[in-house]
């Protein structure tokens, strides 16, 4: 992970002050590898959950089991990282429902504990070393809504993970490309702002993430050329919202990368 913006550093002052952090970025800007690696340079263990739709309280919480006749609780990843003391992570937690909101809410405040009402109404304190980083996507992605303003506040430190600069994003595929050729790099990573830009402000239905730069360095190495690349990673995906999107997206591509 490229530390462009000094975000490890942030996040480190918070969990020494034991302050929740929350990271605000579109998708594919490395708010996941970003929370990877500061629990590796702390060596210590991660538990991560990703929210949608489908996520349940019981992720959280745990479900009863039946063992030889007895009655027994499996603990959730909420649970289990409040009993260990570990770093949580809570992936796209505006894509949750707004019951395991509720749950989540009643865990994060300053008491840092929660009742299991599922099992036999046990109070689990979090340890000390608790610490938890959560992450929202824009409010345009489908699935994503406004967090209730009480959990918001259970984040104080808040960061803000966008797009790095053209450099930056260079020097990040020169991680993943042993020898890319920088003009045509260069180029694809101004097609993707390019259409980045395009998509903020609603022009385009799509916002290209860094991997798919990283995805056309690899191609323009596997002997693939600039143009084909490009409309390979960056043009094709726009004809699933018809043509007159695919063609708008196509014809940037030849104004940057030429006729043939």
């Amino acid at each position: 992970y490229l530390d462009w913006n000094n975000s490890i550093g942030v996040i480190d002052k918070a969990f020494e002050k034991e302050l929740f952090v929350l990271i605000i970025g579109p998708k594919g800007t490395g708010k996941t590898s970003l929370v990877r690696e500061y629990a590796t340079q702390k060596s210590i263990e991660l538990k991560s959950i990703n929210f949608s739709l489908r996520t349940r309280e019981s992720h959280l919480i745990g479900t009863k089991n039946l063992i030889e006749g007895n009655i027994g609780f499996d603990e959730g990843i909420l649970v289990k990282s409040m009993r260990e003391g570990n770093i949580l992570y809570l992936d796209e937690i505006n894509a949750a429902e707004a019951d395991v909101l509720l749950r989540l809410d009643e865990a994060l405040d300053d008491r840092r504990q929660i009742v299991l009402k599922e099992s036999d109404g046990q109070v689990i304190k979090a340890k000390d070393s608790w610490f938890v980083v959560a992450t929202i996507n824009p409010l345009t992605q489908v699935g994503t809504k406004e967090l209730p303003p009480q959990l918001l506040s259970r984040f104080p430190v808040r960061i803000r993970l966008d797009y790095p600069p053209e450099d930056v994003e260079y020097q990040i595929i020169k991680k993943h490309v042993k020898n890319p050729t920088e003009s045509e790099v260069l180029l694809g990573i101004k097609l993707a702002n390019t259409l980045r830009q395009a998509a903020a402000v609603e022009e385009l239905y799509y916002s290209p993430s860094i991997r798919e730069t990283i995805a056309f360095a690899k191609l323009l190495e596997g002997g693939v050329s600039a143009k084909q690349s490009a409309k390979i990673v960056f043009g094709n995906i726009y004809s699933q919202w018809g043509n007159v999107e695919f063609q708008k997206v196509n014809d940037i591509i030849t104004s940057m990368f030429g006729i043939t």
